[in-house]
Formats: structure tokens, C-alpha cells, sequence
């Protein structure tokens, strides 16, 4: 029997050839494996997928490299029903549901959490791109998946290109629900902001920036990562966002970009998956372990 079971996929199991991102995923599991094992915690890792471990037999999972479910959604969404009564999920089964579709947006812009303006698009409120830039007069978006990461199926769109991407943005609603949303311009002058809260409160983090002409941050696609000290409107902005989640999640990366007022915004909140750059923040895996704990300790009390 297992404390708990650390969640990847089965690229990031035991992958024979290796390469630097693969180092990294590799490297960050280790950070909390080892963390979670000088605990005392009988700790094992699976690949979500693997259809021949018994969930039962592992008091808790946490979700961490698991970087293929948007690519089998409707396969990992029976997976967490299949076992949401077998172990306890951290974070928990219903913070995983209601952060899967970034319609969670909305639910941060009713309490007045400034978020990038957007609106969601499927096969039943299709409407064409040239019409959406004309409803809202923006001169730039960016169109993404409702479901998605790693910047698949996004594109950056503007009132005179629009045609030569209307034709993929139809096939795209037909299939999903899509995000037409207002670019920020300081996606490409400054980068993203991510903040790791941990049980609510501030840890650390870092600044995301693309390569030159890109607003795609992600390291694979060749953006950058670097430590980032935030200022204090930054680590409030990103606290209360994991206040106003629909409960406290034990480790939430907030993603912020400066919008074109320069006023803060919400671009994500990652309750799944997210990197949490254990290994540029010293004691930050111990950090949430010491969480872990107390959740451990108050399910044994119930």
C-alpha cells in the first residue's frame, strides 16, 4: 500500500531517450518523490493511464506531469470518476473538474478579478472571426482551445489576417469550444508572470518570456524562464485569485500579464498540472510536502 502516488504520463515515466525537457520533468518529480519520502511516506510514480495499478492501493495521487490529458480528455475524465472514491486527489476531484475548461475565467471575472477579455466559441454560438473583430473592435487576438496547453492549436489573429485563419477556426468549433480573447501587447515586452502559492500563500516565481516575435512563452517553444521577484501588488493579485478559487487548492500557479491599460490580469490559474519550479526555489517542494502532510493527517482523523 502507498501513501501516495506522484501522477505523470507514460512519456515521462521512464523515457529511454532523454533529452533537456524531459531532464527537467524528470528532475522536478524527483525534487517532491524525495521530499515526500524523507517523511516517512511510502511514495511510488505512475503514469495516470496505466491500466494496471490498482488505485486502491494508494491513499492519495498528486497530479503533476500529466501533460497529455488535453490530448485525451474524454479518456482522463473518466479516469478521474473511476477513481475519485478509491483514493483522496490532490488537488482535489472537484478543483481538478472545474479548472479543466478555462471557462473558470468567468467564474474570476464575476468577483471582479480582472481577467483578458474573451468569448467562448463552439458549434453553437458560431460566429466568424471578421465578425467577432468587428463586434468588439479589438485590432488583435488570440485564439485558443477552452481545453488545451502548451500553447496547441493558439494562434495570434488581427483584423487583416483574419481570413487566411477563418477556415481552421470553424473546424476548430466545430470540435471544441474556443477562446477568442483580446491580445496584450505586453506578452511581447514583458513576458508572463507565474506565482507559485502553496496553501494560499506566496512561494515563488518566475517570468516567462517568448523568443523575439513570439507570444508564446513556453520553453518548448522556445521562450525562456528566469527568477522574478515580484512586487507586493503582484504576490496580492495572485493570493487573492487562489482565494476566490472554488475551494483552497494546496498548490495553484497563478499566471499574470500586465493588460494594454497596464493593469494586472489573470491569464491562467494552473490547479492541475502546473510546473512549479522546484528546482529554482529551495525548500518550495518541502513547502507543500509539509501541506501534503496535513492533509494526510486530517483524512486519517475522519
Amino acid at each position: 500500500m502507498f501513501d501516495i502516488t506522484i501522477l505523470t504520463e507514460d512519456r515521462y515515466l521512464d523515457p529511454l531517450k532523454k533529452n533537456w525537457y524531459s531532464e527537467q520533468v524528470l528532475l522536478e518529480d524527483e525534487i517532491l518523490f524525495e521530499s515526500l519520502r524523507k517523511r516517512g511516506l511510502v511514495v511510488t510514480r505512475k503514469s495516470w493511464s496505466d491500466k494496471n495499478f490498482d488505485w486502491s492501493n494508494t491513499n492519495f495521487a498528486i497530479i503533476r506531469s500529466t501533460w497529455d490529458y488535453f490530448d485525451k480528455i474524454d479518456e482522463f475524465s473518466q479516469w478521474l470518476m473511476d477513481i475519485k472514491d478509491k483514493l483522496g486527489l490532490i488537488n482535489s476531484f472537484n478543483l481538478i473538474k472545474w479548472n479543466l475548461n478555462k471557462s473558470y475565467l468567468l467564474d474570476f471575472s464575476k468577483k471582479k478579478i480582472n481577467i483578458a477579455s474573451s468569448i467562448f466559441i463552439n458549434s453553437k454560438n458560431f460566429t466568424t472571426l471578421k465578425k467577432l473583430f468587428n463586434q468588439t473592435n479589438w485590432d488583435e487576438a488570440i485564439i485558443k482551445p477552452a481545453i488545451s496547453g502548451a500553447a496547441k492549436n493558439t494562434f495570434r489573429v488581427n483584423k487583416v489576417n483574419c481570413d487566411d485563419f477563418e477556415n481552421i477556426f470553424r473546424k476548430l468549433c466545430d470540435k471544441e469550444t474556443m477562446i477568442f480573447q483580446i491580445f496584450l501587447k505586453s506578452i511581447i515586452s514583458f513576458g508572463e508572470i507565474s506565482l507559485i502559492v502553496i496553501g494560499g500563500e506566496y512561494s515563488h516565481s518566475v517570468r516567462k518570456i517568448g523568443k523575439e516575435g513570439d507570444f508564446r512563452v513556453q520553453d518548448d517553444h522556445g521562450g525562456r524562464v528566469e527568477k522574478y521577484i515580484p512586487s507586493l501588488d503582484e504576490i496580492r493579485f495572485a493570493e487573492k485569485c487562489v482565494s476566490e478559487c472554488i475551494e483552497l487548492p494546496l498548490y495553484a500557479r497563478v499566471d499574470l500579464i500586465y493588460d494594454n491599460e497596464n493593469n494586472l490580469s489573470l491569464s491562467e490559474i494552473e490547479l492541475i498540472e502546473p510546473e512549479l519550479w522546484f528546482r529554482l526555489k529551495d525548500g518550495s517542494a518541502d513547502l507543500l510536502s509539509e501541506k501534503i502532510m496535513l492533509e494526510i493527517g486530517k483524512k486519517n482523523c475522519e
